[in-house]
């Protein structure tokens, strides 16, 4: 499992023109799920995420987490993650969990998000979605597990 956090001012999704997540300050969370992935490796993810100090304190250091400046998530599938382009141009998503694995992990993780007292925003699993962000920093943390 995969996680790519961005630090953002705010940040939405839309599926068909329609706006189905949307937060101010917090992070942009993309996640990959792969073949394989445990709620074990969910769980870790999301104490990682909630507990990440990023963001500024009063002496201008990155040391304050998410609960700290009451942050909000907006969590984002994104099979793509796990996209091997090691042989050839075109990707590979071999990797990536099939939807009915991938889905209910998924949702475990945002309802383990939510359990942090953290407002939870989501896009659409498997849905064609845009996303538009104003990154704050930037701020790009990866974090696998």
């Amino acid at each position: 499992m995969k996680i790519v956090i961005q630090r953002v001012k705010k940040a939405k999704v839309e599926v068909n023109k329609e706006i189905v997540g949307k937060i101010e300050k917090g992070f942009l969370v993309l996640i990959g799920i792969k073949q394989g992935d445990t709620k074990e490796q969910a769980d870790y993810l999301v104490r990682k995420l909630c507990n990440l100090r990023v963001f500024k304190d009063e002496n201008d250091k990155m040391n304050l987490s998410l609960k700290d400046v009451n942050g909000k998530l907006l969590i984002v599938s994104q099979f793509t993650l796990y996209g091997d382009c090691s042989d050839g141009n075109r990707p590979s998503f071999i990797e990536a969990a099939k939807p009915e694995e991938a889905i209910p992990l998924y949702e475990y993780f945002c309802k383990e998000c939510q359990k942090n007292n953290i407002e939870v925003q989501k896009g659409i699993f498997g849905a064609d979605m845009k996303v538009e962000l104003i990154n704050d920093g930037p701020v790009t943390i990866i974090i696998e597990k």
